[in-house]
């Protein structure tokens, strides 16, 4: 029995990678997040973990989709660390991923 679940969970993370890839190179935003969210339901329905590059396209506040360029805005810089800044478009949550520290 055990056995199964492994096979579904399996097929789930599979079916995962291919909605993100699909949906990182869609051209339709509307398509895209479709897609995103049909990937989030499929992790949440079988339990498991959406990959880190996944889980890092979707706005931590309003939960939306992200579309760097179109629902989002990137950018780079800082004074002492340097950092990407995101900026959700939809909801205005502004959210750093550390780069590189300089060290003190």
């Amino acid at each position: 029995m055990g056995d199964k679940k492994g096979q579904i969970k399996e097929v789930a993370q599979e079916r995962i990678d291919i909605l993100v890839r699909n949906t990182l190179r869609e051209k339709d935003v509307k398509l895209a997040v479709r897609q995103a969210a049909l990937a989030k339901k499929v992790a949440m329905r079988h339990r498991v973990r959406m990959p880190y590059e996944a889980r890092q396209l979707f706005c931590k506040k309003c939960k939306a989709f992200i579309v760097p360029g179109r629902t989002a805005r990137v950018r780079t810089g800082g004074e002492g660390a340097k950092a990407v800044r995101i900026t959700c478009a939809l909801c205005g949550h502004t959210y750093r991923k550390m780069l590189k520290h300089k060290n003190l």
